[in-house]
């Protein structure tokens, strides 16, 4: 019975966290003119009018267009900033390290409210108000990319830097050419993870993208709600919005395997 005990609650815990999207995707394909579960089981009504209705109403293409850019860039400079912050924490000596990288930490502590007011503020002063400049910038100075970029860069071998800086390799030679390759397990995990982060962003996008334009898929859909929009073209657009994180998860699937595996290992 013990061993049947993990495997039971597993199934559990995975049927609890599916049903919503299961949920979602049924009345998504219901039959339109609001009608919402049970109703929605009847697979043998299901219909895409929800669909095409949906992306008539409103300007899918347009926000999906500014999530993407908000999430890839914000993937792209993140992890960069990260890997180059986590190698010089891990690798490098320098006075007040440990209490600059500790105090950084520390702003994890710090809740996102608290602090969205002076950045709005600032960002506003800047001019930075519906721009993709100032939907990303505020978000790039990453504790949790940092941190675990210095985690794992830390368990590298201090040798092949030290070979590297013998044949008059500079720092930044030794970050593209040794550090890059080899934390490419965790660049891949770090990047789902911020990817999903600002795609499902929804505060931060709200505040500062005030025109319908500047719209993300998060903020959009929240709008629809006090349109003329059922309830079933609101789960279609919900729908939509899943199967870029389902994508880019899928793809890169192998890479968080590697990283778990690689994760406990010593050098």
């Amino acid at each position: 019975m013990g061993r049947l005990r993990l495997p039971v609650l597993l199934i559990l815990v995975a049927l609890v966290t599916v049903t919503p999207f299961v949920a979602m995707v049924l009345v998504a394909f219901a039959p339109p003119g609001g009608k919402t579960l049970p109703g929605a089981f009847d697979l043998t009504r299901a219909t895409w009018e929800n669909f095409t209705g949906v992306l008539q109403t409103a300007d899918i293409t347009r926000w999906a267009l500014n999530s993407l850019v908000y999430s890839l860039v914000s993937v792209v400079l993140i992890l960069l900033f990260a890997s180059m912050a986590g190698y010089a924490f891990a690798k490098k000596r320098f006075p007040g390290r440990e209490i600059l990288f500790w105090s950084f930490l520390a702003t994890l502590m710090v809740p996102f409210q608290a602090t969205l007011i002076p950045y709005y503020l600032l960002i506003s002063e800047m001019g930075g108000v519906d721009t993709y400049w100032g939907m990303i910038v505020p978000t790039l100075a990453n504790s949790q990319a940092v941190f675990l970029m210095r985690q794992f860069i830390a368990q590298l071998p201090d040798e092949l830097f030290e070979a590297a800086r013998i044949d008059g390799a500079s720092e930044w030679r030794i970050y593209v050419t040794v550090v890059v390759p080899l934390i490419r397990p965790i660049l891949a995990t770090l990047g789902v993870f911020v990817f999903l982060w600002h795609w499902n962003d929804f505060l931060w996008p709200l505040v500062i993208g005030q025109s319908g334009e500047m719209r993300t898929l998060t903020v959009g859909l929240a709008t629809l709600e006090g349109e003329n929009v059922t309830i079933n073209q609101i789960m279609a657009g919900a729908t939509i919005t899943v199967i870029p994180c389902l994508l880019v998860f899928g793809l890169l699937q192998r890479y968080l395997t590697d990283s778990i595996a690689t994760s406990g290992m010593k050098s």
